[in-house]
């Protein structure tokens, strides 16, 4: 396996904890790795916060278990998506974040709020983008004959899985590799690189200038 995310090991000075809400819609493994990665130092930051458009998260339950605070959102409650999207602003902006972070989070975000948290917003994909945008990443990859498959990490923008990279670690497809087994390697990838960037934004080496994703104040190119 090997990683696109250069400097990540350097030792940085200590900055205040960051506010960190995190946005999720399912089993919320990656919230399990941030709330992990919080409570251990190795992210100088705390979630504060973490939002569901789904009732039935067990992400819910994961956070309820560390005693940080949970918002439910159903989207098929609010008329149009950009009245969900008023909602979500809301009950984000509640929280007074410095970071927001999408972790499985299974909505498209429109273009208001995805302005509003210009340059403080991740998202995660299980794919190395631009490859495959949207979903069925796994399958998608084995139908092309890969031989690489990955996971991506980017600032959000208005467009779809289409902002600013930030990192992507990969691994070889096998022959014998199935989408279920694509899946579980790339969640294996994601529970480690998710932190190590959220650490990056929080320690104020990770930014989104106006040329694009910079580290240390060099710009990536991935």
């Amino acid at each position: 396996m090997s990683s696109s995310l250069p400097k990540i090991c350097q030792k940085v000075k200590k900055v205040p904890p960051l506010r960190i809400v995190v946005l999720i819609s399912g089993s919320g493994t990656n919230l399990q790795s941030l709330i992990d990665a919080c409570q251990s130092g190795q992210i100088d930051g705390e979630i504060v916060g973490v939002i569901s458009n789904k009732a039935d998260a067990y992400g819910l339950q994961r956070a309820e278990n560390h005693q940080i605070s949970t918002i439910v959102l159903q989207h098929q409650s609010y008329s149009s998506r950009d009245e969900f999207d008023q909602a979500l602003q809301q009950a984000i902006d509640s929280f007074t974040p410095e970071l927001v972070v999408l972790a499985g989070f299974m909505r498209i975000l429109g273009k208001q709020i995805a302005q509003h948290y210009h340059g403080r917003m991740f998202n995660i994909h299980p794919s190395l983008l631009p490859k495959y945008p949207g979903l069925h990443t796994h399958q998608r990859a084995l139908e092309a004959g890969d031989l690489y498959h990955g996971c991506s990490i980017h600032f959000v923008t208005a467009e779809l899985d289409g902002g600013p990279l930030v990192a992507q670690n990969k691994f070889d497809i096998e022959p014998l590799d199935t989408e279920e087994s694509l899946k579980q390697k790339v969640q294996h990838l994601e529970h480690i690189l998710y932190p190590q960037v959220v650490q990056l934004f929080c320690s104020q080496r990770l930014k989104l200038e106006s040329q694009g994703a910079t580290l240390d104040g060099e710009l990536l190119q991935l």
